[in-house]
């Protein structure tokens, strides 16, 4: 087993399994069925901030959010379960993926809204939640989403400092596959109104309109 704030090598990882996991029904708020295909005028978002219980609330209520799904991403194993990802030996982040109407709300809106619902400053953890699979990561399917991503870190690491916060240690990396989570978790909180969400931000606002 890894410590639970280093992340394994591809040599140490579990191996995983080949069958991908399916959740054949509908999401629980925009009532669009989880393994839908993807309608070819949006785009896909991928973040971590945190236990995806709470940071997945934050997304569906955005006006130009299709659907989003909670997974794992980044790591080495192949279709992980959930104890698998906390036990650490699997390298992956708990993610939100967003498809999302970019005529309706931009990449960086959804960046911006990712920056102030957690804390980017806290490495391997947020809050009382600690492991790898806390870590603050944005993962991006195009250059202008590399770009764009960059641009919002350096502008809110700003604001962080000034208001006394340590160094950003959110990741910017291409889009590894990604693994959807089991049924239990998609929608937690809806499912569970009064389940836990380790999910808060610093009260500090991210400054997207100077994009």
């Amino acid at each position: 087993m890894q410590t639970k704030t280093i992340l394994p090598t591809a040599a140490t990882a579990l191996p995983g399994r080949p069958e991908p996991l399916i959740v054949d029904r509908d999401h629980l708020v925009l009532a669009v069925g989880l393994m839908a295909p993807r309608p070819g005028n949006l785009e896909t978002a991928f973040v971590g901030l945190g236990c995806f219980w709470g940071a997945e609330k934050a997304f569906w209520k955005i006006s130009g959010v299709w659907r989003t799904r909670v997974g794992y991403q980044g790591g080495f194993t192949a279709n992980p379960t959930y104890r698998e990802v906390c036990s650490g030996d699997t390298g992956h982040t708990e993610v939100v993926e967003i498809d999302f109407d970019p005529t309706v709300v931009t990449y960086a809106q959804l960046i911006a809204t990712f920056f102030e619902s957690h804390d980017p400053t806290q490495g391997m953890r947020q809050g009382a939640d600690v492991g790898t699979q806390y870590r603050s990561e944005i993962y991006t399917t195009t250059e202008e989403q590399v770009r764009i991503a960059n641009e919002v870190r350096e502008q809110y690491a700003a604001r962080l400092r000034e208001a006394g916060f340590g160094p950003v240690t959110t990741e910017i990396a291409p889009a590894a596959p990604f693994y959807l989570a089991e049924e239990y978790h998609q929608q937690y909180l809806i499912a569970n109104p009064q389940g836990y969400c380790g999910i808060g931000g610093t009260g500090v606002s991210c400054p997207v309109g100077v994009l």
